[in-house]
């Protein structure tokens, strides 16, 4: 721990950077596994009735396929937020209060996600219930966002590690996201689970920013965000 010229004080720099990441990272991984986990609940075979032959039950399984759907979509999402987790944390050694935060506001909307894929599932013929799971991983996707432009805030110093080619792309890909995950919402207000199939697009999104120089070429290939 530095000091004030010898004095043995703490510096404000110190002072606001007093945790590592060990535990925020083991935290956040177990509460993105058992969200994941927990997607599975919304799939049973309570509803499928007597079934005496193969084409029945062909049928009956076939009618689970939007729920199967939501399943994937939440689970596929949550992995690839999680990813992105990953990465940041890999140049961020030591986190403030507003971090800590950030990521526990984050995580809410991650354990979330099992009842709003259930309230998709169920009531995709109303508004609300077809717009709730987009919102919900809209808000996942901001609180990242958040997270990463405070992190990686010049005056602040908490990323390491990653050039400043990096972490300005690491800013733009998160803007990039954060915008496809709001025209996720919109478009699900008419097409429902459907919408997600906007976040496809991201490599083209990613592709067209580099060549219009927006994404900048790092010396070290670091992919953050």
């Amino acid at each position: 721990m530095s000091d004030d010229g010898g004095t043995g004080r703490r510096t404000s720099q110190d002072r606001r950077t007093v945790l590592s990441t060990r535990r925020l990272e083991a935290y956040t991984d177990g509460v993105f596994a058992i969200a994941a986990t927990l997607l599975v609940l919304n799939l049973s075979v309570d509803g499928i009735g007597a079934v005496r032959t193969n084409a029945e039950l062909v049928h009956q399984v076939s009618a689970l396929a939007p729920s199967i759907l939501n399943v994937v979509i939440s689970f596929l999402l949550l992995g690839l937020l999680w990813l992105i987790h990953v990465r940041q944390f890999e140049f961020i050694p030591r986190v403030d209060t507003t971090i800590i935060w950030l990521n526990n506001l984050r995580l809410l909307a991650v354990v979330l996600v099992p009842f709003t894929t259930s309230l998709n599932d169920e009531f995709s013929r109303f508004l609300i219930g077809r717009t709730l799971l987009p919102v919900n991983f809209f808000l996942i996707v901001f609180f990242s966002t958040w997270q990463w432009f405070h992190a990686s805030s010049p005056r602040r110093r908490l990323v390491q590690g990653a050039s400043a080619e990096a972490v300005h792309n690491g800013r733009v890909n998160a803007a990039s996201a954060l915008a496809q995950a709001l025209g996720v919402v919109l478009l699900a207000t008419v097409f429902g689970s459907w919408a997600f199939l906007l976040f496809a697009v991201d490599p083209l999104v990613a592709l067209v920013l580099r060549r219009i120089g927006v994404i900048k070429p790092t010396p070290d290939g670091v992919v953050v965000g």
